[in-house]
């Protein structure tokens, strides 16, 4: 009984363990005294970081409209896909690289034929609208006036990827490395820029709002960030789960997507 007991402890320690590294960010604030009431089934959804603020206003709308309750959980996508692959009980995974999707399809750990290309992301260099720097070109980086560049770790998260890629297809990733301070993803990266804790940071068009300058990098300097999206497989909401991805790429998701910089799918 004691060897019982203790293994279920330690399920529910690996359960909670897994998303570490994640927040939730909920559009809607959630007032403990006076719960809103929830009529409809509620899903939970990983996304990527860099959909914040797009997916905020998609979450409101979407439960409005359908009266279903969306718990965004946001997050790099390499950290999602392996909390996910290792069990972690979301419904909906939505990637910042449709690669970390099909990895999941291998693992049979989302469910095929609900992945679906819903955005294509654009990437750049910011500095704080405050600041006295700006980055009119990349080359700006090599100025000895920017000490620490911002960049969500490219080890596993697709933005920094790709900024590293943009930066070696311009020949400055190589000059540029000791300056570079790795957030563990989009919105970390983001954070560190806002302490004026870097002089600069490597952002998605998609979280750029007025408080900051930013230069877009040309998207032929880097691999397509394709960003999919697919229902997991242990979700116990399937036909809810596939119709958030419906409401993504449906007009009103794509509108939305669209205000915030993405380039949509068809569109390129």
């Amino acid at each position: 009984m004691k060897k019982k007991i203790f293994t279920g402890i330690l399920s529910l320690m690996f359960l909670a363990t897994m998303v570490t590294g994640c927040s939730n960010a909920s559009s809607t604030p959630k007032d403990s005294n006076n719960p809103a009431p929830k009529t409809g089934v509620k899903i939970t959804v990983a996304a990527a970081a860099d959909l914040l603020l797009a997916f905020a206003e998609i979450e409101a709308l979407y439960e409005k409209d359908t009266g279903n309750d969306a718990e965004i959980t946001y997050c790099s996508s390499g950290t999602a896909r392996e909390q996910i692959a290792n069990g972690a009980p979301y419904d909906v995974y939505a990637s910042a690289n449709i690669k970390f999707v099909d990895d999941l399809i291998e693992k049979d750990a989302v469910i095929a034929d609900s992945k679906e290309l819903y955005a294509i992301g654009r990437i750049g260099a910011a500095t704080l609208a405050g600041s006295s720097l700006e980055i009119k070109e990349a080359s700006d980086l090599l100025k000895p006036e920017f000490k620490k560049i911002a960049i969500p770790d490219p080890s596993h998260a697709p933005y920094g990827l790709a900024a590293k890629e943009a930066l070696e297809s311009m020949g400055l990733w190589e000059k540029l490395q000791d300056k570079m301070v790795y957030a563990k993803d989009m919105q970390d990266c983001l954070t560190i820029l806002k302490s004026g804790n870097v002089e600069a940071g490597l952002i998605s068009l998609s979280v750029v709002t007025d408080d900051v300058k930013f230069l877009i990098f040309d998207d032929k300097l880097h691999n397509p960030l394709k960003q999919a999206i697919a229902v997991v497989k242990t979700t116990q909401h399937e036909q809810e789960a596939r119709d958030f991805i419906k409401y993504v790429n449906g007009e009103q998701g794509r509108n939305i997507m669209k205000k915030y910089g993405f380039v949509l799918p068809g569109e390129v």
